[in-house]
């Protein structure tokens, strides 16, 4: 807990120096959360870097993030209803916090390559992340069963991805955001972000336990990833 702190520690620091130097007389409230959700991604992703990953644990974590991109892709015809998030649960898992962010970030970043970059990648980009992060540190106390899988990833999906997404929308929608507009806003976005979380949850039910077996015998046979914390 004390390196995850120290961890956060400068991003938190980087991330409010940033919002003071944005924060205009325009009140350019979605600039400063951009700004601040994409320096929150840069430690992550030096962190990793710095690791020196092997070659192997490079190969499996392209593999993930290719695996969470086309389950997006796949199902785009049916709106919310999408396996990528339990790809970043299981990702988190397996991985580790660190690699779950990078592997929900990196998805994040690269299928809006297919359906369009915008003001809100950064937003599901720091979402997914999160995903993956959380998913790590509580599956690294906890064993990954069908049950703890599903309502870790519904919990994860509707809560934490539909808010930090839908606070992409609440700068958007709002020249001077207020609280009764976002709270109309949230709740707008309530039922899309129950959606997803229930799909999420569906998919981690019927998959998500023989998936982490799967992936940690990739991890054992290939001896990858000797330590998984952040």
């Amino acid at each position: 807990m004390k390196r995850f702190l120290a961890f956060l520690s400068p991003v938190l620091c980087l991330g409010f120096a940033t919002l003071w130097l944005v924060y205009d007389k325009e009140k350019n409230y979605y600039l400063a959360a951009a700004v601040v959700l994409l320096f929150s991604a840069v430690p992550f992703f030096m962190s990793f870097e710095k690791s020196k990953p092997s070659a192997s644990e490079l190969s499996l974590t392209a593999c993930l993030i290719a695996l969470a991109v086309v389950s997006r892709a796949a199902f785009y015809l049916i709106p919310q209803v999408k396996p990528i998030g339990a790809v970043v649960v299981v990702s988190g898992v397996c991985l580790g916090a660190k690699r779950g962010y990078f592997v929900g970030a990196m998805s994040a970043f690269i299928y809006n390559f297919i359906f369009g970059q915008g003001v809100w990648t950064p937003f599901q980009m720091a979402a997914l992340g999160t995903v993956g992060l959380i998913s790590g540190l509580v599956f690294g106390k906890i064993q990954a069963k069908r049950i703890p899988l599903a309502i870790t990833g519904f919990l994860l999906c509707f809560a934490v991805y539909g808010f930090v997404v839908d606070s992409c929308s609440v700068l958007m929608m709002s020249a001077q955001p207020t609280l009764s507009s976002a709270i109309t806003i949230y709740a707008a976005g309530a039922p899309f972000s129950l959606v997803f979380g229930f799909a999420t949850a569906v998919f981690l039910l019927l998959f998500g336990e023989s998936f982490v077996k799967k992936i940690n015998r990739i991890i054992v046979k290939y001896a990858i990833l000797p330590e998984k914390n952040i």
